[in-house]
């Protein structure tokens, strides 16, 4: 018979390691709370180790086709003053006509499409609770429903339902770095087109950009902030006034910016942070992508690590009859990958939000006088950090 497998999550983690189990010849079984995909969005990177997954996907044709290409970064002073412009692989670490950035929405319609007539799909419900039972794990569901499978991978996100079932509270694995920010779109006035603006005082950054031309843009706004806003993620009115008080400033667009983000029916508002788990299993329940092992945005590389992650989940599953043994090798091959990854997001806030003055300066002083940053080579490093395990003997196993 074959080994029924629970993938909580159809973000990027979990249809990318449902794509590789049904390969390898599991029965899979994805659960999902939303009741779609999310479509659109922000751009996401895809570089290094993660464009070879993707490569082995054979998804490099069509991911190349929804490549929005940002052509330029534009720094600007406190007082709006543009310092620098440059292509974004100068701190990012991309490598300009390799790597791909694509929206996070057409990722997911990717993997989506490639798992979508093969494993099973629940929408619209989540694990209720989980009962390893040594020999399988039962399982229900919001919805009522209850199912018995071999093993159940939790693929559902910073704020993963299937960690605190299965492992307990977010906050003994929770890594705050700092910063809250806001997400959110508006009109387009400024016709940015393939391009991003950047604005910084200490510890604040406000940031537009735009794909294509006449597309609405995404704004965020990021601010430092020494312990997390608890109170604020009660209403979303408490989220508006948190990001409004925090930028009272009347320079370049920052006043039309918090006009948008109180008016977005899109605010997405949230704490820069990061996972880390001393193990990232237990019994028969183990863990992938951000509910594992989340690096934050401020490293951009959440979805190439969840793509490799996953990738080598399923081949060492594929490998291993024993599954305990399968979790070791998957935690032991990816788990120096992913710290490099992580380690690229620190609590100083980095190129995009400096958090003291003499960290904006010393950006600033780079920013004009280097063809690229220390973060460019960093971020390179650390995103082709591992050479991928080849699993092809265990096809039609």
């Amino acid at each position: 018979m074959k080994r029924t497998i629970l993938i909580s999550g159809a973000s990027i983690a979990g249809p990318s390691l449902a794509h590789w189990l049904h390969r390898y010849g599991f029965e899979v079984t994805v659960v999902e709370k939303a009741s779609h995909l999310r479509g659109g969005g922000y751009a996401i990177d895809i570089r290094g180790t993660a464009r070879d997954v993707a490569e082995r996907m054979g998804l490099l044709p069509r991911l190349r086709r929804l490549h929005v290409d940002t052509r330029r970064i534009t720094f600007l002073d406190a007082d709006g003053t543009v310092l620098a412009g440059l292509r974004p692989e100068t701190f990012t670490g991309g490598a300009e006509g390799l790597d791909l950035e694509v929206r996070r929405g057409d990722l997911a319609d990717c993997l989506y499409d490639l798992v979508r007539d093969k494993v099973e799909f629940l929408f619209d419900d989540s694990i209720a609770t989980l009962d390893d039972r040594g020999g399988h794990v039962e399982v229900t569901f919001d919805s009522g429903l209850r199912r018995a499978f071999d093993l159940v991978i939790g693929a559902d996100g910073l704020h993963s339902n299937t960690r605190a079932l299965a492992f307990g509270p977010e906050e003994r694995y929770h890594r705050y770095l700092g910063f809250c920010f806001a997400g959110f779109t508006m009109p387009n006035d400024l016709g940015l087109a393939r391009e991003g603006v950047l604005w910084n005082v200490p510890g604040r950054a406000a940031a537009l950009y735009a794909h294509e031309p006449g597309e609405p843009m995404h704004g965020f706004l990021t601010f430092a902030r020494d312990e997390p806003p608890f109170t604020a993620f009660r209403t979303p009115r408490a989220q508006r006034d948190l990001v409004a008080s925090t930028f009272p400033d009347t320079v370049w667009e920052i006043p039309r910016m918090v006009a948008a983000m109180r008016a977005a029916d899109d605010l997405f508002f949230d704490v820069v942070s990061q996972i880390h788990m001393p193990a990232w299993s237990t019994g028969r329940v183990a863990l992938v992508g951000d509910a594992a092992y989340a690096t934050s945005f401020m490293s951009g590389q959440g979805s190439s690590v969840s793509l490799v992650g996953a990738y080598v989940l399923a081949g060492e599953l594929a490998t291993h009859d024993d599954h305990a043994t399968a979790f070791a090798a998957y935690e032991k091959t990816v788990r120096g990958f992913v710290e490099r990854n992580q380690a690229l997001a620190t609590e100083g806030g980095g190129v995009v939000a400096p958090r003291t003055r003499q960290r904006l300066d010393a950006r600033n002083a780079m920013l004009g006088g280097r063809t690229a940053l220390p973060s460019g080579a960093e971020g390179r490093a650390a995103n082709t950090a591992l050479v991928l395990p080849g699993y092809e003997h265990a096809l039609g196993s």
